[in-house]
């Protein structure tokens, strides 16, 4: 769960929204910090193989799945995500790695 404004934001019906796109293989929606809201969802997304799609085009889709204020501020495509020995993503890495809206660090 993502809190924003005080307000708690499901990652799981993010991560279900983004997976309904047909290029959608994966997807992690992730807490980042926020100068007014505290946090604010970013949700990181893989490719089907052969697929290609714009972020915004990703972010749109979601946003017409989940209430307005949920929508992520951006979509990130990205090669992998990483996954723990149970098959889950590993939020905490990404969350480490994304303290900031910025590339990933270290």
């Amino acid at each position: 769960m993502i809190k924003s404004g005080g307000e708690w934001i499901s990652t799981l019906d993010l991560e279900e929204a983004a997976c309904s796109h047909p290029a959608v293989a994966m997807a992690a929606a992730v807490g980042v910090p926020h100068p007014k809201w505290d946090e604010r969802p970013l949700l990181l997304v893989t490719l089907r193989t052969g697929h290609t799609v714009d972020p915004e085009v990703l972010k749109a889709h979601v946003g017409a799945r989940v209430a307005k204020w949920w929508t992520p501020d951006e979509v990130r495509i990205v090669d992998v995500l990483p996954i723990g020995p149970t098959g889950k993503v590993l939020k905490r890495e990404l969350r480490a790695g994304f303290t900031q809206r910025s590339e990933p660090t270290g």
